[in-house]
């Protein structure tokens, strides 16, 4: 049987045996695969370095029939994360990326769009300001995946935000205004929502060199988190590192 060929990202990798890899791919073919790499930390030649988390490959792979794990054979490289310095801000936030793109994107399923997104990101993504592309990736991949609600009007009547404040709340899919909101709520800010509108128009290229630090959509960010949770129904570990750091 021929191997299969496609660009992906590596998204994760676990020991396995001595000498074998398990690794979880995002293909621009068939979306995530799940294959054993043989002999990968022995391998040099097929391997080298391009299973690092986050490395932009052209991924050689074979997948049987009634086998849910595909057999890597080989990857070549075409981008790698750690061609420049790896800060502690930016591996936590590349950790972030390939901890959504797991978490969200069911199997055998190829998303061109996230394909896409997640390369721009990583592109941008090159040093230990990471705000903005954390943020850029978290508000596109939430409406990518569906599970952006509509952020116009207040869920409970049916109100325009346009000018109005707006709460969150983790347990509800969408926003509130004042008189509907729920206790123990957290509120968006216009400057927020502005951000939203801004980023939907434009590709996350145009935002370099934009001064932005950790407060700049931090109710964007808190918001889009508590949402992506709700519907996978488990905490999302690298987004509570990243709040939590002081970079």
């Amino acid at each position: 049987m021929a191997l299969k060929e496609s660009e992906a990202i590596v998204l994760r990798t676990y020991p396995l045996r001595e000498a074998d890899l398990l690794v979880t791919l995002f293909t621009r073919a068939e979306g995530k695969v799940h294959g054993v790499a043989r002999s990968a930390k022995q391998s040099k030649r097929r391997f080298g370095g391009a299973l690092e988390p986050l490395t932009y490959v052209r991924a050689f792979y074979d997948v049987r029939e009634r086998q849910e794990l595909a057999r890597l054979d080989a990857c070549e490289v075409l981008e790698s994360p750690l061609a420049m310095e790896v800060s502690y801000a930016r591996a936590v936030a590349l950790a972030h990326v390939a901890e959504l793109l797991d978490e969200l994107l069911p199997d055998r399923e190829a998303n061109d769009a996230i394909f896409r997104l997640t390369l721009s990101v990583l592109h941008v993504l090159t040093g230990p300001d990471v705000w903005m592309p954390v943020t850029y990736f978290d508000l596109w991949l939430t409406r990518l995946v569906g599970f952006l609600p509509e952020l116009t009007e207040c869920i409970v009547c049916g109100r325009s935000l346009n000018g109005s404040r707006a709460f969150f709340h983790a347990m509800a899919d969408g926003l509130m205004c004042l008189d509907d909101k729920r206790l123990a709520s957290s509120e968006i800010s216009s400057e927020s929502r502005a951000l939203v509108a801004q980023m939907f128009r434009a590709p996350v290229e145009s935002f370099v060199g934009v001064p932005w630090t950790k407060a700049l959509g931090a109710d964007l960010r808190k918001f889009l988190i508590q949402a992506l949770q709700r519907h996978i129904e488990k905490k999302l570990v690298t987004a509570g590192v990243l709040e939590k750091g002081s970079f």
